[in-house]
């Protein structure tokens, strides 16, 4: 089958995408933590599922779009899939080097507004400790960010995108280098005007995540990724995940790289809307080393897949991993809900059901597949997948190094979401119920 494909489609990706090359073998780059793998059956499937969804990422990543791809799947709690396929620097479009460093398991990926959801339980935890209130205007505890109409805005309405200020204007500046230099990019946001508040869902691609930043700042008196580090990512037994990179961590990153068609101009102009730059920018200034010594909580978070499959497995388990509790389960049902009906957002131009840090699946067909109108997460540019599907009693984290808008990936990445929804099945109702009692989450 890839052979085949590749032939096929050779001479077409060379005109007018940008791909990484795959090879034949694709055996020979795949790295798997098999140790780490329990049994289908143990986990309520079948090994025949199991080999179905491994394929649909090797069909993925044989596209070319994506030059590394790393998935973590635990059903029931157990990891099922822990395995990467690719390369995590050396091999992108038109890259030859000798020893190309391949991707595994273990290597750190930038998760990009996958973030957002990681950042938002931050609030959230602070929200169960009483040191504030969803319901609380943000100047209350951040005065400078009520200016100019912005006092009534509040915590909720940011973490959900009806805060009104998706993007500042930033004419006559670099994007790239604005976006390393939090205190400007705060005083312009406290300085800026928003646009009917409160009123509907307009994607906030940066944004609020650095007003996050700052009013954990405001209420603990602890940096955002001090407070993150201790009560969050430590009780959790997570050594990667970090709001930017450094050190070792920072070595052994993940590049990014543009792939897809080249349609620059309806392109960027697209992107500009929904993320504030172009393709090119926003993929070169992730692979800058500045990038990762900067805390942009909404949109530079690095972890492994296994990580972040971990952390959303804790809020699957009401909040708790491994007998340590890092939420309550009330908590976690307040960060999940739906906020209001689904919407069109006016950043992304897409229908879309949000909660308060997540975005929400849906039926017939959503974000994580098909019929997952329970399942929540968050998307990362372009194709980082974080979700759980508490009907289906599954964790799942897809990291992918390929930026792209328009690609040769999307029928394979339909197909590794319906893979995955056919053969992790829902639990009967019964079932999910003592589930539910289970981890509180009832």
């Amino acid at each position: 089958m890839f052979p085949l494909m590749r032939t096929a489609l050779g001479p077409v990706r060379n005109l007018i995408v940008q791909a990484a090359d795959v090879p034949r073998d694709l055996a020979s780059v795949t790295s798997a933590a098999t140790a780490e793998e329990s049994a289908p059956d143990a986990a309520g499937m079948t090994p025949e599922g199991v080999s179905a969804i491994w394929r649909a990422v090797e069909s993925m990543y044989a596209t070319g779009m994506h030059p590394g791809v790393s998935l973590t799947l635990r059903r029931q709690g157990k990891v099922v899939l822990k395995r990467a396929i690719g390369h995590a620097r050396g091999r992108g479009p038109g890259e030859r080097e000798a020893t190309p460093t391949p991707m595994t398991p273990d290597t750190p990926v930038c998760l990009f507004s996958a973030s957002k959801a990681l950042a938002a339980m931050a609030i959230h935890l602070l929200s169960e400790r009483k040191q504030l209130s969803l319901l609380d205007p943000v100047s209350h505890y951040v005065p400078d960010f009520g200016q100019n109409g912005k006092k009534d805005i509040t915590i909720y309405q940011l973490l959900c995108h009806k805060a009104g200020i998706p993007t500042i204007d930033v004419d006559g500046m670099d994007a790239a280098e604005l976006l390393l230099d939090q205190k400007e990019i705060l005083r312009l946001l406290y300085a800026s005007a928003p646009e009917k508040p409160g009123h509907h869902h307009a994607y906030h691609a940066l944004t609020a995540g650095f007003v996050v930043a700052d009013l954990v700042e405001k209420v603990t008196g602890q940096s955002f990724r001090r407070f993150f580090k201790e009560n969050i990512t430590v009780p959790m037994g997570l050594r990667v995940l970090d709001f930017g990179a450094r050190g070792r961590t920072l070595q052994r990153v993940a590049t990014n790289y543009v792939t897809g068609f080249r349609l620059a101009a309806p392109l960027d102009i697209y992107l500009k809307r929904a993320i504030g730059t172009t393709l090119d920018q926003a993929v070169n200034v992730s692979n800058d080393p500045r990038f990762y010594r900067a805390v942009i909580p909404a949109g530079n978070g690095v972890a492994t897949a296994d990580e972040c499959c971990r952390f959303f497995q804790c809020l699957l388990n009401g909040g708790e991993i491994d007998g340590v509790r890092v939420f309550q389960p009330l908590t976690i049902r307040r960060a999940v809900a739906e906020v209001g009906k689904p919407e069109l957002d006016r950043s992304l131009l897409i229908p879309l059901r949000y909660s308060a840090g997540m975005m929400l699946g849906n039926t017939p067909f959503g974000l994580y597949g098909p019929d997952s109108s329970r399942a929540y997460g968050h998307l990362g540019f372009t194709n980082n997948f974080l979700w759980a599907d508490p009907e289906r009693d599954i964790s799942v984290a897809l990291l992918t190094t390929g930026k792209l808008a328009l690609g040769l990936h999307a029928p394979w990445l339909l197909n590794l979401l319906y893979r995955i929804s056919k053969h992790c099945p829902k639990l009967t109702e019964d079932v999910q119920q003592e589930r539910l009692n289970e981890t509180g989450m009832c």
